[in-house]
């Protein structure tokens, strides 16, 4: 199974949060200080809301699919490299309160695209520095990595 995967920056996490559970009809399954996800079956949705400062960049964070197992992740890491594009890995990494195996890619535009796996639940946001620093769980100050091999054991959401 595949979700589509949206984090969006937010400057006010109780008004946002209070928007998007109108518009999906349903309790966020995660709530954090700076942070909320909603898991969708219907439509088939992870949407995430970062507590982050986005004047200049606009409010998407990035884009992605939740994917079921490692390998899917794995798979679609083969998939991306046969096509041509290069991809960052992000192994055993802990982001937005979770565990997850992913992927990065980003477009011609600058859009960051991950696909993920998560393994569980973190009650820390992030643990290291992270290949794809200007999304997700990266400070504000953090500077985009512009390498081939990115770090091992990074962290975002």
């Amino acid at each position: 199974m595949m979700k589509m995967h949206v984090a969006i920056n937010v400057r006010n996490l109780e008004s946002s949060l209070a928007f998007y559970k109108k518009l999906f009809d349903a309790e966020p399954t995660k709530v954090k200080e700076n942070y909320a996800k909603f898991e969708l079956d219907e439509p088939a949705l992870h949407f995430s809301l970062n507590v982050r400062p986005f004047d200049g960049k606009g409010a998407l964070n990035h884009l992605g699919f939740q994917v079921g197992r490692t390998e899917d992740v794995l798979a679609a890491k083969e998939r991306l490299r046969q096509a041509g594009l290069v991809s960052f890995d992000e192994m055993d990494t802990t982001c937005c309160y979770a565990v997850q195996d992913k992927i990065w890619v980003t477009d011609p535009e600058g859009n960051a695209w991950e696909v993920f796996y998560t393994h569980r639940d973190s009650e820390f946001e992030a643990a290291e520095e992270r290949a794809m620093p200007a999304v997700c769980c990266a400070t504000a100050s953090a500077k985009p990595v512009v390498e081939q091999d990115p770090p091992a054991a990074t962290s975002c959401c």
